[in-house]
């Protein structure tokens, strides 16, 4: 941990003060060839800011997402403090590709292309997008998924390369739950509730188990859990 950077920036509607610090390569194994990295299978990591209830929709600010008449847009930004911004920092610079509905890729790529001093590696990155209309873009390293989706991402999954994180998307994520293609959630847990809005576990959820493998809790009460897939639900009785 050689320097930290102190920056404030619009993470494509989600406002953050984050610390970040020199990246490091974890999980990857190194081959016998000089500077050739091998990586296991991929997991699909999905991360999101939600409340007590639920609610995921819009906690970067109040006209990120209106829809259904909301009215609670940036319900995050009280709770932001130094020890948030290190927890995102050190999420941020995991080795990584990204998994985005149109709409999240939308937002991002009208600020990310320009702010790689925020993010590094964001432009590097792959970034797959889900989409029924989008076929191309000028960000660089942009790779489209227009059709058999699921196929499409089982494929993803068995290939070689970094994590793939899935920020936002949320009609995505309830195909990727439907289907049972997350291995891990990366949650923050806000001490509020909203009542109506968005929300995570909607139509895609089914039966399964987690495991919390790691968690943290900032001093504004943000609960950081990740937690991984942990086979089936299993059921018991008192008795």
């Amino acid at each position: 941990m050689s320097f930290f950077l102190k920056e404030d920036y619009d993470m494509g509607q989600y406002q953050f003060s984050l610390s970040l610090e020199k990246l490091s390569i974890q999980r990857a194994k190194f081959s016998s060839k000089p500077h050739a990295i091998i990586f296991s299978m991929r997991k699909i990591l999905v991360l999101d800011f939600i409340t007590l209830d639920g609610i995921i929709q819009a906690p970067g600010g109040p006209k990120e997402d209106t829809s259904g008449d909301f009215k609670y847009g940036g319900w995050t930004a009280p709770y932001f403090d130094d020890f948030a911004g290190k927890v995102m920092a050190e999420q941020m610079k995991q080795p990584f590709s990204l998994l985005l509905g149109r709409r999240t890729f939308e937002i991002w790529a009208a600020y990310w292309p320009h702010h790689e001093d925020v993010w590094p590696g964001i432009n590097e990155a792959t970034k797959y997008v889900v989409s029924k209309s989008l076929q191309k873009h000028d960000w660089k390293n942009t790779v489209f998924i227009n059709d058999n989706v699921v196929e499409e991402l089982k494929k993803l999954k068995n290939q070689d390369g970094p994590d793939i994180q899935v920020y936002g998307s949320g009609n995505l994520t309830q195909t990727l739950l439907k289907n049972d293609l997350v291995d891990e959630l990366w949650l923050k847990f806000f001490p509020i509730t909203l009542g109506k809005g968005k929300r995570l576990f909607e139509d895609g959820t089914i039966p399964a188990a987690f495991k919390l493998i790691d968690s943290k809790i900032s001093p504004s009460g943000v609960i950081f859990a990740n937690y991984t897939r942990a086979g089936e639900v299993k059921t018991g009785s008192f008795e």
